[in-house]
């Protein structure tokens, strides 16, 4: 696969494909770097698209108390 910056729900799709079939590479490999490369893209792609709220402080006390 050529990388390139995750700019679309079908670049994300087509980069988490490719990081599923790479998952077990070997270190030192073309592929582990493409691993490792792909895992800093599909964060970066996540962290601007799926952002993730921090909880109530309130609401988490409640929680932690049932």
């Amino acid at each position: 696969m050529k990388l390139k910056p995750i700019k679309s729900e079908q670049d994300y799709q087509a980069a988490l494909q490719r990081l599923e079939l790479i998952f077990d590479a070997l270190p030192g490999t073309q592929d582990s770097d493409e691993l490792e490369s792909l895992g800093i893209l599909i964060e970066k792609y996540e962290k601007e698209h799926f952002t993730i709220d921090l909880p109530n402080p309130i609401e988490t006390s409640k929680f932690r108390i049932k």
